[in-house]
């Protein structure tokens, strides 16, 4: 177990650093228009985070750390639902169908 004094102070200094990230970009740039490269690059953030935040679900999904097949199966449904469709609704039902389907095929 963590001592108290160091978990607060873990927990204070977390916070200092999160406050300070939003910080610099909200507090210095405020209300000034931000340039247009910049723009372009920030509209891919949404796109590169959704992936990241997946992708380890994904691939270390076992109890052990391993890759869990009906996983795999529903990751690799929804992708190619979303590429053929474009439709996000049609993507997700086709994953949850694909991941309730190997569940009860596989195990």
């Amino acid at each position: 177990m963590i001592d108290k004094y160091t978990l607060w102070f873990v927990i204070f200094g977390l916070g200092i650093g999160s406050f300070l990230l939003r910080f610099t970009f909200l507090g210095f740039v405020g209300d000034r228009p931000l340039p247009e490269w910049l723009l372009r690059h920030l509209r891919y953030t949404a796109v590169a985070i959704l992936p990241a935040l997946c992708a380890p679900l994904v691939v270390y999904s076992g109890t052990d750390g391993s890759t869990d097949p009906t996983r795999v199966i529903a990751a690799i449904a929804t992708v190619a639902a979303g590429i053929l469709t474009r439709n996000t609704f049609i993507a997700i039902a086709a994953g949850a169908a694909a991941l309730f389907g190997s569940v009860y095929l596989i195990g």
